[in-house]
């Protein structure tokens, strides 16, 4: 049960991330938002006005608190996954870790990407600036670093096609951020290049959650079969005489 739940916070808190940043969106005052031309915290700007840095754009959300607050709980939902699917003393050889100084490495940094976007959300670009840039290096350097040990650090029942991908994510994102804070977008724009390096942590969150669901799911079956089974075949026996 406990492992269960934490492959469903993971699931809903991607989830819950990619509605409410369709909301808010829907909500930008002019210019358009753009996943090119603008950051993904700029959502959760507070103030309307021009921004220069990174790159030169006007930002007003009108809705910047529910994305804050969409931060937060995404941030939150991940650390909890990780903790109740990270085995004894946290990727101490449970369900999905195999155990061992890279394996608790992976979850650690892991852990600190998810506490990353809690501290976006606390602390918006145009009100804590500092504070912010750490939750996105949390994010987009530590989680990535750990997607990348995650794939030599996951369990062997963990299919190795799965593994491999982990790895690979990591690699691409740890590049894309170099690209972001480099400013070469490669024609993807500035808010283009931070997408690739932010969301593969929770692309790759949502899909171990959603197989770790359905993995449990099939389980119970089996043993609430199992049990009926057994029920039939004692029902079944001779009768003593």
């Amino acid at each position: 049960m406990k492992e269960r739940i934490g492959y469903v916070a993971w699931v809903v808190g991607v989830a819950q991330f990619f509605v409410v940043q369709g909301i808010v969106e829907s909500a930008w005052a002019r210019p358009a938002y753009s996943w090119a031309r603008n950051n993904i915290s700029d959502l959760g700007n507070v103030h309307c006005g021009l921004r220069t840095w990174p790159e030169s754009r006007y930002i007003c959300s009108p809705e910047h608190g529910l994305m804050n607050g969409s931060f937060i709980a995404l941030g939150v939902l991940l650390v909890v996954g990780f903790v109740l699917t990270g085995g004894a003393g946290g990727a101490g050889g449970g369900v999905l870790w195999r155990g061992g100084r890279v394996a608790v490495s992976a979850w650690m940094l892991l852990v600190s990407g998810g506490a990353g976007f809690v501290l976006v959300g606390l602390a918006p670009t145009d009100v804590h600036k500092g504070l912010h840039v750490v939750g996105a290096a949390l994010i987009m350097g530590s989680g990535n670093v750990g997607l990348v040990l995650a794939g030599f650090g996951l369990a062997d029942r963990v299919p190795r096609p799965l593994r491999r991908v982990t790895g690979l994510l990591g690699v691409v994102a740890l590049l894309a951020f170099g690209l972001f804070l480099s400013g070469h977008y490669l024609g993807l724009g500035m808010g283009g290049m931070e997408r690739v390096a932010a969301y593969p942590f929770l692309f790759w969150a949502a899909a171990l959650g959603v197989r770790g669901c359905a993995l449990r799911a099939g389980r119970t079956r089996a043993a609430v079969a199992e049990a009926g089974a057994g029920r039939a075949r004692a029902g079944a026996g001779p009768s003593g005489g």
